[in-house]
């Protein structure tokens, strides 16, 4: 059974630590749904926190806090910026805990971020969307990780192939307006794309993908953190066709998955499900090769 323990955490004081001894979890109970910190037991956290933001509640403004979030997609001002600085409901069953917000007042949308350990270093995280509004809604479940500086971020490829066996495309790629594929944080490589988070650099970087993998990782502190994902063949998914967003400045860099984009009726719930898994002693990669030597046998290890 899992420990979960009331603590405070850098001015908040309504605050949960999930561990089962070998990883842990702070949730935040004062505002949120959040994951504030993620770590192995006696580790650093893997998640950024913005120190200038630690302790607040309440006020009309979006903060990003730092952490793990859950959002609306596609992105758009204001729904998927509802500033979540209002305390959340946090309650056990059995080996699950269940964090529940209040209604979004201007959206009609409640989120729940649910977790559940699975093995020693594993826990599966279910970001859960009701539609409280009288008319239905198209959205899509947007879970964004907002990882500390100086790792790298691994996204995963399809399969290459000759042209002559293979005429048609395999994958999408989404850019933003300000996607500059010169960055020097970018490594194009044959079998996975690497974005490295450079706090000198503060020009904001971000791209999309369709990763049929239905994985990706993000390097630093000699700890690898792993999300493995849902994935629904058939579905549309928002802008353009990602499943996979990672975006990068000066101050972190967001690994994100989504789901598709469901009409919702009155009353209708969606889930995305995530399961994360922390891995000691894995360095930073640079190139293809470090990926299939370092990280590759842990995702094959672990993925279902």
């Amino acid at each position: 059974m899992p420990r979960l323990e009331k603590v405070g955490y850098k001015g908040w004081s309504n605050c949960y630590r999930m561990s089962n001894g070998k990883m842990e979890l702070i949730i935040t109970g004062d505002v949120g749904p959040r994951v504030i910190s993620l770590s192995l037991a006696g580790g650093e956290n893997m998640f950024v926190n913005y120190p200038d933001m630690m302790g607040k509640t309440g006020g009309d403004e979006w903060r990003i806090y730092g952490g793990h979030r859950f959002w609306v997609a596609p992105e758009a001002q204001p729904r998927s910026y509802w500033p979540d600085n209002v305390p959340v409901r946090v309650t056990e069953e059995g080996e699950t805990v269940h964090v529940v917000q209040p209604v979004e007042t201007s959206n009609g949308i409640e989120k729940e971020l649910e977790f559940t350990f699975t093995g020693e270093t594993a826990v599966r995280v279910v970001h859960r969307l009701r539609n409280h509004n009288l008319w239905a809604i198209e959205v899509a479940p947007w879970a964004l990780s907002v990882m500390d500086v100086g790792g790298t971020a691994i996204v995963p490829l399809p399969p290459r192939d000759s042209h002559e066996r293979v005429l048609l495309p395999v994958n999408t790629m989404t850019l933003w307006a300000y996607t500059d594929m010169s960055d020097p944080r970018w490594t194009w490589g044959q079998k996975y794309v690497l974005l490295r988070q450079d706090s000198s650099l503060p020009t904001p970087q971000k791209v999309g993908f369709m990763v049929l993998d239905r994985w990706a990782a993000y390097a630093n502190k000699n700890t690898l953190f792993l999300k493995i994902f849902d994935f629904r063949p058939g579905k549309t998914y928002p802008d353009f066709g990602c499943n996979v967003e990672t975006f990068t400045n000066s101050e972190m860099l967001e690994l994100e998955s989504l789901g598709p984009l469901d009409r919702l009726e009155p009353g209708a719930t969606v889930e995305h499900v995530e399961h994360w898994h922390l891995f000691p002693n894995v360095a930073r990669p640079g190139n293809d090769a470090d990926v299939e030597t370092t990280i590759l046998p842990l995702v094959k290890g672990v993925l279902k």
